[in-house]
């Protein structure tokens, strides 16, 4: 079948899955480094705990098989390297049938390694990249011509991601629609970047001209997908712009930098394709399979979106082929931050030497200026900005991250930027305090150096200790 595939996107195809290869190399050297403490085997949230009540049919993937921290390191890292030789090209040089096996490795991995992430890989972009990754699958190597239906399932995926953020704020938070929510939004953003302050305090007008700009982006443009091209291509530019503003204005993981990657696949890159045979009928069933059964699943997604009571960032399966997405349907208008402190002191006192642990990436010391770490996600950092939201976000971790800082343990100091204790020292207590943050002035600035002004709200959690040490005399 000669309209089967599409010729002329065989540099988008290229273009699209070295990047894409690219997020899956930081996706998976994220897990790597940071699983111990988060989800192993002692860690806050424990994956062993999870797998004694959780079937496999609820959450499928290699660890419902065998779990150890050792055997968790092995799949990250195996994952970091099929990812590398991925970006390399390796499934170039490979049959087709081969090429497609390569591609589905780092899918089955990530898979695994959600499913047992719990509340550390509950964020959008991780079904985003799940199932980017399995259309990937199946869109082919040098051996053949980018199949049609692949490439439409991208930009469907695409239409999704920014339609449903269009809507989910028309829907959500009145400020979008009065083009005010980006005079709160830069300030009280779950992880501010280094030009964060900067953006903050653009003109007034400048911000409602990025509100509007938003809306254009996200509930106008991606309906061009669907047309021919040039237009098609300029929509996807279009997008690509907007999505390397947002790169500049915070620290949003990689999801801004997925979807670049499926806005990449949307453009048709000026080029003269290399001559190939016909693609394998066999080849032909299977895409045509899986584009029926996607199809078909995004039903789901579809009603979401339509819905009244439209829910964002949501998994309606297992394997997560077919999801909702969407983002920052509220705006925050203050910011809070937990600040957590410990003392050697025997008894804690108002005027004890509190000392103060630096996270890496979360707002802490008011004269430190943050800094770019997207598109790596420090996940205990994100974490820390839904507990000062509300304590009921903390509650299934935050108690064994204060055991454990009260322990030095040194997978959980591994992820912070500093402890204030020696390794063999640790706290006797360790408390949490609520603060309210704003972003100073530039007069501010000039005369104290501090990019933050901060003031003390309330107790967050009361000094604790571990329970072995109460019990001594």
């Amino acid at each position: 079948m000669a309209w089967f595939t599409a010729p002329d996107y065989w540099l988008s195809r290229l273009v699209f899955q070295r990047a894409l290869a690219g997020v899956y190399l930081i996706a998976f050297l994220t897990a790597a480094r940071q699983f111990r403490a988060l989800i192993g085997e002692r860690g806050m949230l424990p994956v062993p705990r999870l797998l004694a009540r959780m079937p496999f049919r609820q959450a499928p993937g290699i660890f419902q098989l065998h779990y150890t921290d050792r055997f968790f390191a092995a799949c990250a890292w195996t994952g970091c390297a099929v990812s590398a030789a991925l970006a390399a090209g390796l499934d170039s040089r490979l049959p087709l049938w081969a090429g497609m096996l390569l591609w589905l490795a780092p899918w089955v991995l990530y898979l695994s390694i959600v499913n047992v992430g719990q509340t550390w890989y509950a964020f959008g972009w991780e079904s985003l990249l799940l199932e980017v990754g399995f259309l990937a699958v199946f869109l082919g190597n040098d051996k053949v011509a980018p199949p049609v239906v692949v490439l439409f399932l991208l930009r469907w995926i695409l239409f999704r991601v920014e339609f449903g953020a269009g809507l989910i704020k028309l829907r959500g938070d009145a400020c979008w629609r009065k083009l005010t929510c980006l005079d709160f939004h830069h300030e009280t953003q779950p992880m501010p970047g280094p030009l964060s302050w900067f953006f903050h305090h653009l003109p007034r007008p400048l911000h409602r001209v990025e509100a509007a700009a938003n809306h254009v982006t996200q509930l106008i443009v991606p309906v061009l997908l669907f047309t021919p091209q040039p237009i098609a291509t300029a929509a996807a530019s279009l997008m690509i712009a907007t999505q390397l503003w947002l790169v500049l204005s915070g620290n949003f993981s990689w999801l801004n930098w997925i979807t670049i990657v499926l806005a990449l696949s949307a453009i048709r890159f000026p080029h003269t394709p290399p001559p190939v045979p016909d693609p394998p009928v066999w080849y032909e069933v299977v895409v045509f399979t899986v584009a029926a059964l996607l199809l078909w699943l995004s039903h789901r997604p579809v009603r979401n979106m339509i819905s009244r009571r439209q829910i964002m960032n949501r998994s309606f399966d297992p394997l997560h082929l077919v999801n909702s997405y969407g983002a920052f349907g509220t705006v925050s208008r203050i910011r809070y931050e937990v600040v957590v402190e410990g003392t050697a002191d025997a008894v804690p006192r108002e005027d004890s030497g509190w000392r103060e642990y630096e996270f890496r990436g979360k707002p802490g010391d008011p004269r430190r200026w943050p800094r770019q770490f997207a598109p790596y996600h420090l996940r205990l950092d994100w974490m820390m900005w839904f507990a000062a939201l509300s304590p009921g976000y903390a509650d299934p971790w935050f108690g064994a991250l204060v055991e454990r800082l009260l322990e030095n343990d040194r997978d959980t100091l591994r992820l912070l930027r500093r402890s204030p204790f020696p390794p063999d020292a640790p706290p006797h207590f360790v408390r949490a305090r609520l603060f309210r943050y704003r972003y100073t002035s530039w007069r501010e600035l000039r005369e104290t150096g501090a990019c933050w002004e901060r003031t003390f709200v309330r107790e967050y959690l009361p000094p604790t200790r571990l329970a072995a040490e109460s019990q001594r005399p």
